[in-house]
């Protein structure tokens, strides 16, 4: 028999819990505090990303961001600031930037990212959604110097390693693939196992989909705090109802550990900032990169160029800071011959946050404090990657089925 369900958080992580739970037959109810337009799951690169085997916690990320903690344009940009919970959540992102980390990080990754992308296939064979963009030509890495090079091509021998498909591309071989690229460019790694999708054009359909589904979604409703008796949530209240369920799940990406606080759980999560740029014109771009030294996602999506990139952590805030969108411009630029980027388009720069755990794996499960409560969060910057997965892996474990992979390495609860 079906269970009510209420799911806090309208991003791709929600929506995909939503989709999956209303087809084995619970009542769903999604909601979230804002228009659901724009955050996240709206403004990032639309990558699905078997290849980023690397979690963000790796060693040399902290000392990156100490680097780079006084200059507000760079790619890992951690603000100084006498903040707790940033304190606490930077002393185990410090623990956790171990190789013995990458190593056990590594299949995890990849298992939940090869899921993710198959269900995304599936729903886009499906017809469920229409004919969304979903283009299978991979992901180029590409390379001005030397030292990336080795880096990246060692990065390559393991995704190799890990039964993922990627070659190494000579810049002759670039060129056949990818004209216009600056001389500057040394060569690439192209991840054949990679695809690419438009945000904007699946969020809107999926809504749709689910309202005619029978979800039902509210959206400009904040959850302000919840009711509970003993190991149980009793009630979620918001600025304008209570709402009942027999489970809830909380998957509102970076607010989550707020809400969390609301119930005595302290979860260690930070926001980090992504900023991306449009451009609705030619720009003679046609394969998905990533820009390796400036660390920019340059994503060809259905109407427009994206250009998107950087990690702020600077806490909850939507606040545009100019130098780091003429950052990505600049260096978007560098890389593409023909490429000008229009101060107009500058200007209509957007931000989301992504929701960062210390070890940059997303927490997926229950908690030991309430029976009825999930946790779909902390996925950094492979929320939109992982999402479908997400919400698969959350259903099952709602319906008590058996799960496509283990949550053992995603376990709320673990020690950092």
């Amino acid at each position: 028999m079906g269970k009510s369900i209420l799911v806090v958080g309208g991003g791709i992580v929600g929506l995909s819990c939503a989709y999956y739970l209303q087809k084995e037959g619970h009542e769903v109810t999604v909601i979230d505090k804002s228009a659901m337009n724009s955050g996240a799951s709206y403004v990032n690169a639309g990558y699905l990303t078997p290849s980023h085997i690397i979690p963000l916690a790796a060693p040399g990320m902290m000392a990156k961001g100490i680097k780079w903690m006084f200059n507000s344009s760079s790619p890992f940009y951690m603000k100084p600031r006498l903040d707790a919970d940033f304190l606490r959540w930077a002393w185990a992102f410090n623990r956790s930037s171990t190789q013995a980390h990458v190593e056990k990080a590594i299949p995890l990754i990849r298992e939940i990212n090869v899921l993710s992308k198959d269900l995304y296939s599936d729903m886009h064979d499906s017809g469920e959604l229409g004919d969304f963009q979903l283009e299978k030509k991979g992901l180029l890495m590409l390379y001005k110097t030397q030292k990336e090079g080795r880096h990246e091509k060692e990065v390559a021998r393991r995704a190799a390693d890990e039964g993922l498909e990627v070659t190494e591309l000579t810049r002759e071989e670039l060129d056949t693939i990818q004209p216009g690229l600056s001389p500057e460019i040394d060569g690439a790694v192209h991840y054949l196992c990679d695809a690419h999708t438009s945000p904007n054009e699946i969020m809107d359909r999926l809504k749709m989909y689910l309202r005619v589904q029978g979800v039902v979604i509210r959206q400009d409703e904040e959850v302000i705090g919840f009711t509970q008796n003993n190991k149980k949530i009793t009630g979620t209240l918001t600025k304008k109802a209570t709402y009942s369920a027999d489970e809830v799940i909380l998957a509102g990406g970076s607010w989550t550990s707020g809400l969390l606080k609301n119930l005595g759980i302290r979860l260690l999560l930070q926001a980090g900032k992504g900023y991306r740029i449009n451009v609705s014109r030619p720009v003679g771009i046609n394969l998905p990169a990533i820009l390796m030294e400036a660390k920019v996602a340059v994503t060809p999506m259905k109407h427009f160029t994206r250009f998107a990139g950087t990690m702020e952590f600077s806490g909850i805030n939507h606040r545009i800071r100019p130098e780091r969108v003429e950052a990505i411009a600049r260096a978007a630029e560098s890389y593409y011959t023909e490429l000008e980027i229009l101060q107009q388009e500058k200007q209509a720069a957007q931000c989301g946050l992504r929701p960062v755990s210390p070890d940059g794996l997303p927490y997926i499960g229950k908690t030991s404090h309430y029976d009825n409560l999930t946790i779909a969060t902390g996925h950094a910057m492979m929320g939109w990657s992982l999402g479908p997965a997400t919400g698969k892996l959350v259903c099952e474990l709602i319906s008590e089925q058996t799960l496509s992979m283990s949550l053992e390495g995603f376990h709320p609860e673990r020690r950092f």
